[in-house]
């Protein structure tokens, strides 16, 4: 499909008059017998993609491009060969590749053609543009730069030390790889020591990285000439591969998918109709459209409402309709900080209105709210792409939106939660249509970025009013294929609803305790310090414990603690947390690194970073939250990340005390969901013991370690508890008796002896497990209690690992899934009761089964009570839910 997309984007947009796609070959080139370790460690292809090879081909056979190959020389050298060879003979040349190497075909007739990729558009490449991104001076010196730097994917090694940065600096002082050599001399330290032993391989990786110009092959003109596609084979071709939309585009409405053999037609087709997106059929998302429009060749009517009376009559109209679609324009990213620049309004396709703000808060305040009470009015849906933001900031000019929403990224995510959900995306997508960049007008991001206030009206007229345009049209498409996915009633129930309440946590705040993270900070230096010098001890040695490539040799080369280690493709030992983990037992060095480790990220990401969230305006930190980044359906937050504060370690719960009431006048309550994705998993699963264990009250983990071990629940020791704590989290994550024996630290016989008599107490959980893959294989989704999709891509993967991913993800989701609709509901309703019954109790955070709120001491109790209520009664469950609510001063105290 990708292919495919791009070459008709080539076809299209650049009209090449000659065209081949070169390939290489699997014989070895005179790279490979020259330097045994060229390409040796590049992995191996994708399973999906060799899949995709054949097709590929039959696709380039369709449309009568030539295949060139030749044995013993790689792509680059035959597409260097022939790109020299026809700028000779008068033509004008594109080498059509991201790849980086291929700067040093540059010349005044030759050009890199980067196609459109990851949300950005096409680009071309001439010699201004390789020398500004090389900052050389000739475009031959990109292999220089190649010879220094190396390139990891290829295994060329290029001189030990010498990244890109230095490999620029080099080059422009001397010219070139060998000028270096020579002036080694007036190099210094560790650089000059590198470069003089290790001349001889950065030669070898300059002769590597150079493509050549001399491979046996003619340029022959005629052969490469542009030809019609060929309908006979691309037809049935289209249908095989189910490139439903695509087929309409390139044959026509009456293109439907058939038999592999499919229908046939003769003649030329129009490759280039106009994009058109059919309904998604319930097991099946659309594919992306190509987006050959945009602003410039797409009519449209945008219309700049700057007088009071006109905008008073927009406002009038909008009150007669049942939905529109609403975007403002800020200063800022920042909701609770931005100034407003103007608003945009949409209730048509191609049609739209710009309203401006002057930079005065007072007058724009008074124009936003010529549409208060439109965007107020509760029975007025509501359409925008990240509502989130827009109802924030308008609730800082005195406007409280109401109504039903509609949120096209939101509903996006809801449709195909892996992929990404950005108005640009979706737009390309889905409309086929490249809206226009904001960088266009702002310019990139760095010091000299404008404001949106700098740019001229007509400018900002045109990308404001697209924007609601756009997303209006969006929510046209997106809406059936809710219902087809039968994500509608989640969308309209829980997802949309949650957009407000997430608004309001948002704009609550949470105070934090400046003092206190000051008092941490301190004694977590000193512990710092302490363990640093404890480290240096053991070690016998002094180094920089942040740095992988010393920790490797201190832990692997001077301390030998695993003759087996493992190195990076660069060369250096591995030490992520994963391998120290492993090695903890070897030496207690390794578990002081890690806890050094988490002490220095405690105090660098939280205690000291705090203080520097507050908002100076209302003395609170507001997170934001992210209702559209997790597949799994639940929140993420940004700034600070509440998730990721650690809990599990003394010093990290720490961290909670300095999250405090807002006054003496009040309290902090935290509502946390107890063991709720095992209640969850005796609910989908049905399994009779587990249900009976949590209706009796009993603690899951003994009432296991009782059925596991065959013995009476008084019975049950400290350790037989933990080993069946293990095993309860353990299984719905797909752990196997090795990981269990590795985190139990007890042999695999006896781990795979407790697996099989818990699923022998627990029958009911390994038919849920089988069940779940079972329906994941066949409609290659699962779903939550809630109908929340989460795709498997792999679920039937040729490849044991990658199906092995998908099969625990098929076991998993449902239940995480479902842990985030039951929390998104209880805090649907809490809220609501809230603002129902008037109370000044505020929700202030939300982390993963926990909510925690703000509230007068004198509504305490009765806040509890409507918190524990609705958190126990949000989705109806065969297995009681509870809920625990403690109160405090400070976070950890309520927790």
């Amino acid at each position: 499909m990708g292919f495919t997309n791009t070459l008709l984007e080539l076809l299209k947009n650049q009209q090449p008059t000659h065209l081949a796609v070169v390939f290489d070959t699997d014989a070895p080139t005179s790279r490979h017998i020259e330097f045994e370790a060229y390409k040796a460690h590049r992995e191996k292809m994708p399973e999906d993609l060799a899949t995709a090879i054949p097709y590929i081909f039959r696709l380039i056979e369709g449309f009568n491009i030539p295949i060139i190959t030749q044995d013993g020389f790689e792509a680059d050298d035959i597409i260097g060969t022939l790109a020299k060879k026809a700028e000779k003979k008068g033509f004008t040349v594109y080498c059509m590749t991201p790849d980086k190497d291929f700067g040093q075909l540059v010349s005044e007739n030759i050009f890199i053609y980067k196609p459109a990729r990851m949300g950005n558009g096409a680009e071309t490449l001439g010699i201004p543009e390789i020398l500004a991104k090389w900052e050389i001076s000739d475009v031959s010196q990109v292999i220089d730069i190649l010879g220094l730097w190396g390139d990891a994917v290829d295994n060329i090694p290029g001189i030990p030390g010498i990244g890109e940065k230095t490999a620029k600096k080099l080059v422009q002082e001397f010219g070139s790889v060998e000028s270096i050599i020579e002036n080694s001399d007036k190099l210094k330290g560790k650089l000059k020591e590198n470069v003089e032993n290790f001349a001889e391989q950065g030669l070898i990786s300059k002769k590597l990285a150079t493509i050549l110009l001399d491979v046996p092959i003619e340029l022959d003109e005629k052969s490469l000439e542009r030809e019609d596609a060929n309908r006979d084979l691309l037809e049935p071709l289209f249908s095989e591969l189910e490139f439903r939309t695509l087929g309409k585009r390139v044959f026509g409405d009456d293109f439907s998918i058939t038999d592999a053999n499919g229908k046939t037609g003769a003649g030329q087709m129009d490759l280039f109709a106009p994009a058109t997106i059919a309904t998604a059929p319930a097991d099946a998302l659309p594919e992306p459209a190509i987006p050959t429009r945009h602003i410039h060749n797409t009519p449209h009517t945008y219309i700049l409402l700057d007088t009071m009376d006109a905008q008073q009559d927009l406002a009038k109209e909008l009150s007669h309709k049942k939905s529109f679609c609403f975007d403002t324009e800020t200063t800022s990213l920042d909701a609770l900080t931005a100034e407003i620049v103007g608003i945009s309004f949409a209730f048509e396709k191609g049609k739209a209105y710009y309203i401006p703000t002057t930079a005065d808060w007072e007058s724009a305040k008074a124009t936003a709210n010529i549409f208060k009470e439109v965007l107020e009015n509760p029975l007025i849906e509501k359409v925008g792409q990240n509502l989130k933001y827009d109802i924030l900031l308008l609730s800082r000019y005195g406007i409280k939106v109401q109504g039903p929403l509609f949120d096209t990224m939101i509903a996006h995510y809801l449709i195909d939660p892996d992929t990404r959900h950005n108005m640009d995306i979706l737009s390309q997508n889905y409309l086929g249509y490249s809206p226009v960049s904001i960088k266009e007008l702002i310019g990139p991001k760095g010091k000299n970025q404008l404001n949106m206030r700098d740019v001229e009206i007509e400018k900002v007229k045109e990308y404001a009013a697209e924007d609601a345009d756009i997303t209006w049209q969006l929510h046209e498409v997106l809406k059936p294929l809710l219902a087809d996915t039968k994500t509608l009633e989640l969308a309209q129930t829980v997802e949309f609803p949650l957009i407000y309440v997430l608004a309001e946590v948002e704009k609550n705040g949470v105070k934090v305790d400046v003092e206190t993270l000051r008092s941490f900070s301190n004694l977590l230096q000193a512990d710092i310090q302490r363990l640093e010098q404890t480290i240096y001890d053991k070690a016998g040695a002094q180094f920089n414990i942040a740095s992988p490539k010393q920790l490797g040799e201190i832990l692997f080369d001077k301390l030998q603690l695993d003759p087996k280690a493992k190195k990076t493709k660069t060369g250096q030992y591995k030490t992520g947390e994963d391998v120290l983990l492993t090695l903890a037992h070897k030496s207690d060095i390794v578990q002081d690194i890690l806890d050094f480790r988490q002490l220095q990220k405690l105090k660098s990401t939280y205690v000291d970073a705090l203080p520097g969230l507050i908002n100076p305006e209302t003395g609170f930190i507001h997170t934001s939250y992210n209702q559209a980044v997790a597949a799994t359906g639940r929140l993420s937050s940004t700034n600070p990340n509440l998730q990721n504060i650690p809990i599990r370690t003394e010093k990290g719960r720490e961290v909670r005390k300095a999250f405090i009431a807002r006054d003496a006048s009040h309290v902090l309550l935290s509502a946390d969901y107890s063991q709720i994705e095992l209640r969850l998993i005796a609910a989908l699963s049905e399994d009779q013991n587990m249900l009976e264990a949590f209706r009796a009250g009993h603690d899951i983990h003994r009432a296991t370690a009782a059925r596991v071990y065959g013995i009476g629940l008084d019975e049950v020791n400290a350790d037989q508890r933990r080993n069946a704590k293990a095993v309860n989290f353990g299984i719905i994550y797909g752990q196997s008796a090795f990981g269990l024996s590795q985190s139990l630290g007890i042999p695999r016989k006896e781990a795979g002896a407790m697996i099989d008599q818990y699923f022998t107490q627990y029958a009911g959980i390994r038919r849920y497990m089988s069940r779940a893959v079972e329906f994941a294989k066949e409609n290659g989704y699962v779903e939550t209690l809630l109908k929340r999709r989460r795709y498997l891509r792999d679920i039937n993967s040729a490849n044991m690992t990658v199906r092995g991913f998908a099969e625990r993800n098929a076991i998993n989701a449902p239940i995480q899934g479902s842990a985030a609709d039951l929390i998104k509901v209880a805090m649907i309703n809490i809220q609501q009761d809230i603002e129902r019954l008037g109370l000044q109790g505020k929700m202030i955070m939300q982390v993963h089964d926990e909510l925690v709120f703000d509230v007068p001491r004198s509504e305490a109790e009765q806040l509890s009570g409507i918190i524990r209520d609705r958190m126990q009664g949000a989705i109806a469950l065969e297995v009681p839910i509870e809920v625990e609510v403690g109160k405090g001063d400070n976070w950890l105290e309520a927790h």
